[in-house]
C-alpha cells in the first residue's frame, strides 16, 4: 500500500510538472509516440513543439543509450488545428540497470495525460530471411523471454492504484488490429512498395549482448521475426493501462546465423595436408550499424507515424 501511495504523489508531482510547462492545447495528448535507437527524429515535425527534459519531470530516469534523446516532445502533427501528440525520445531498458517500475513508469505517466493510443518504434535484429534490412515489421505478437523464465515481468510487484491496478492482464490481443490496419493503408497512401512493410514476431531477450548463432537459430525456431532488448515491458503497461498499442519494429540488422561453424579443426588437418584454406570470416553487428540503418528509415517512419496520427484522430472525430 505504501509503494502505490508515493507512486501516487509521484506522479501528482510529475503531471504539474508537465501541465506547467504546456499550452492548454498540447496538456492532453491523445496519441504517444515511443522512439527507438536512431529514431528520435520522429519527433521534429511536430509543430508548436515543447521539449521537456526527464531530468526536470518527477519519477523519471535518464537514457543511457546512444542515440536515444532524454526528453519528452509535446507538439502537433498533422495540417489545419492538428493532432496533440507527445513523443518520448529515449526509453529504459533493464539492461541499464533500471527496475521494471522505471522501465515502465513514463508509460503509465502517459496514459495518466489522457493518452489513449500508443504507437511504439524500436530497431530489431532480423531473423525471418524474408525480411531483409530495412523492412518495417508491424508486430501482431510476441515471445518474451524474460517475462517468462525470469523476473523481469513489468506488472511484478504489488498492485498498484487504478487505472495500473488489473493483476492478471490477457495479452492474446496486446496489439489493437484496427490501429495495424491503418499502417497499412497509410503506407499504400504513401506509395510505399509493398514489400517495405511485413507482419511478425517480436522476441523481447534482455540484452545488452547480441544473441549468439545457436540463440538466434533458436529464437528463429520458435517462430520469431525480429528480435530486441525492449518494448515488451512498455507493451505491458500500456495493455494494463487500457491503452491501445501498435508496435513498429525497424530491422536495422540480421541477426547472425550461420549454415555452419568454422571448424579449426578442419583448417588444422588442410594445413597438415598442405592446402590453403582462407581465414574464417564472420560479419559482427555494431550499435553504430543500427543507428546508421535508423537513420537512413528515419524519413519514412516519420511520414508513416504522421499517417497513422492523423487517420486515427479522423477515426475518433467520427467516431464521436
Amino acid at each position: 500500500m505504501r509503494a502505490a501511495t508515493e507512486l501516487l504523489t509521484t506522479f501528482a508531482s510529475a503531471l504539474k510538472i508537465i501541465h506547467d510547462r504546456l499550452s492548454e492545447r498540447l496538456r492532453t495528448p491523445q496519441i504517444a509516440i515511443v522512439c527507438g535507437s536512431g529514431l528520435s527524429t520522429l519527433g521534429a515535425s511536430m509543430r508548436e513543439r515543447t521539449i521537456i527534459a526527464y531530468a526536470d519531470i518527477e519519477g523519471l530516469a535518464t537514457s543511457t543509450v546512444p542515440g536515444q534523446i532524454s526528453a519528452l516532445a509535446f507538439g502537433l502533427i498533422g495540417e489545419g488545428e492538428g493532432v496533440p501528440v507527445v513523443a518520448m525520445l529515449g526509453r529504459f531498458h533493464p539492461y541499464e540497470g533500471y527496475q521494471l517500475s522505471q522501465v515502465v513508469y513514463p508509460i503509465r505517466l502517459l496514459a495518466l495525460l489522457g493518452v489513449k493510443d500508443i504507437i511504439i518504434t524500436n530497431a530489431a535484429g532480423g531473423l525471418n530471411p524474408s525480411n531483409p534490412v530495412g523492412t518495417i515489421v508491424v508486430v501482431h505478437d510476441h515471445i518474451a523471454l524474460p517475462n517468462l523464465t525470469g523476473p523481469l515481468n513489468a506488472l511484478l510487484g504489488p498492485v498498484l492504484t487504478p487505472p495500473f491496478d488489473t493483476r492478471f492482464v490477457p495479452l492474446s490481443n496486446a496489439y489493437s488490429f484496427s490501429l495495424r490496419k491503418l499502417v497499412f493503408k497509410a503506407a499504400y497512401n504513401l506509395g510505399l512498395p509493398r514489400d517495405a512493410l511485413a507482419e511478425g514476431t517480436y522476441a523481447w531477450v534482455s540484452g545488452p549482448t547480441y544473441e549468439t548463432p545457436a540463440e538466434g537459430r533458436f529464437l528463429r525456431s520458435i517462430g520469431a521475426d525480429v528480435v530486441g532488448m525492449s518494448t515488451i515491458p512498455e507493451v505491458v503497461a500500456a495493455c494494463q493501462a487500457g491503452l491501445q498499442v501498435i508496435v513498429l519494429s525497424l530491422v536495422t540488422n540480421v541477426v547472425v546465423i550461420p549454415e555452419t561453424y568454422a571448424s579449426p579443426r578442419e583448417e588444422f588437418e588442410a594445413e597438415l595436408a598442405g592446402r590453403f584454406v582462407p581465414p574464417a570470416t564472420q560479419h559482427e553487428v555494431t550499435h553504430a550499424e543500427v543507428l546508421e540503418v535508423g537513420r537512413h528509415k528515419a524519413e519514412v517512419m516519420k511520414q508513416l507515424v504522421e499517417a497513422v496520427v492523423v487517420a486515427r484522430d479522423a477515426e475518433r472525430k467520427q467516431a464521436t
